[in-house]
């Protein structure tokens, strides 16, 4: 259970950290069209809610007993391995260290998970 805290909580706080500085990404896009702005406002604040909404998906499985526990972890093992792959295919190459960060932080959430059904 304890592992499976401690990927819940890696995973919503990195949602929430794409959340907080939202604003500020887009003003480092620069000079684009109003569109441009609005779509980069658009998947970088889904990034953010989509890894909270996974972080709750764990502390529901946590809350809740019965043998849905395990399909619901493995659900978000999955989408934080599919997160994981765009990311190191996208981000990871990129300059800034938090682009960076993303795959390593999805992974490492999911090893966490997936040692929690282990254990």
């Amino acid at each position: 259970m304890i592992l499976t805290i401690i990927g819940s909580a890696l995973v919503m706080m990195w949602g929430i950290s794409h959340l907080i500085p939202t604003r500020n990404v887009v003003k480092d896009f620069g000079n684009i069209s109003e569109d441009n702005k609005n779509i980069v406002r658009m998947e970088w604040i889904n990034e953010g809610v989509t890894l909270i909404f996974l972080g709750m998906l764990l502390i529901v499985s946590i809350i809740v007993t019965g043998d849905i526990v395990p399909y619901l972890n493995i659900l978000v093992i999955i989408a934080l391995t599919a997160l994981s792959i765009i990311s190191l295919a996208t981000g990871f190459k990129i300059r800034f260290l938090p682009f960076k960060l993303c795959p390593i932080i999805f992974s490492l959430s999911s090893v966490l998970i997936g040692l929690a059904l282990i254990f």
